[in-house]
């Protein structure tokens, strides 16, 4: 039987899979949904860091950011 990414078991033909998915649509089965094992908090906290971090950055440092991750992206790029 596949599996999807975080492990759930899944039916291996397309109208099991969407007998499945309608179940769940109308409420017949629950939808089996598994904790990754993370704190829903530091997920948010997580979430807002970038943007603090970008808030607290003068322009100048961004672009020196922005440069050197463009210049990593086009390194191995071939002509």
């Amino acid at each position: 039987m596949p599996t999807g990414s975080k492990g759930q078991k899944r039916p291996a033909d397309v109208i099991g899979n969407a007998v499945g998915v309608m179940g769940i649509a109308t409420g017949e089965e629950a939808d089996a949904v598994q904790d990754d094992g993370k704190n829903a908090a530091a997920k948010e906290l997580g979430s807002k860091g970038g943007k603090k971090r970008a808030a607290n950055m003068t322009p100048e440092r961004r672009v020196e950011i922005a440069r050197k991750a463009a210049a990593s992206r086009w390194k191995n790029t071939t002509k």
